[in-house]
């Protein structure tokens, strides 16, 4: 009967570790995958206001302008800067730039979803949260 009892702590023990490093494995993972994006999000938000910028710059001169203009392409034809610019930002957001600027917080906010049911969480960069149980 020891003997059974022994046996079943060790098989216990086991899972205990299995389920251990395989939660730092997927921690492991999910830092890494957050820190690879990182790069790539920066990259595509520089894009993302340096068009908005020139988006404004564009709109400000329009605005100040005093001439009258009979037609509103002659209007955007005079103001090139804005008509481009303002092209531009519109043919990023529906490329979907929107959801490349934001792709961690959209990954992390996914998960977060999924490791509620095991009572965690995870922080911003991806390491896992351990709640107290519930009592």
């Amino acid at each position: 009967m020891a003997n059974f009892k022994t046996c079943a702590l060790r098989n216990e023990e086991m899972k205990n570790q299995q389920v251990t490093e395989d939660l730092k494995a997927f921690e492991r993972r999910l830092t890494e995958y957050v820190s690879c994006l990182g790069p790539q999000t920066g990259k595509w938000r520089l894009i993302l206001v340096i068009s908005s910028l020139a988006t404004a710059a564009g709109a400000w001169g329009l605005v100040t302008d005093n001439q009258q203009y009979p037609s509103l392409l002659q209007y955007l034809f005079h103001h090139k800067l804005f008509t481009v610019s303002c092209c531009n930002l519109f043919i990023l957001f529906m490329l979907g730039i929107h959801r490349r600027v934001m792709a961690p917080q959209i990954i992390l906010a996914r998960t977060r979803i999924v490791l509620e049911d095991y009572n965690m969480s995870c922080d911003d960069k991806g390491r896992l949260i351990l709640r107290p149980r519930p009592t």
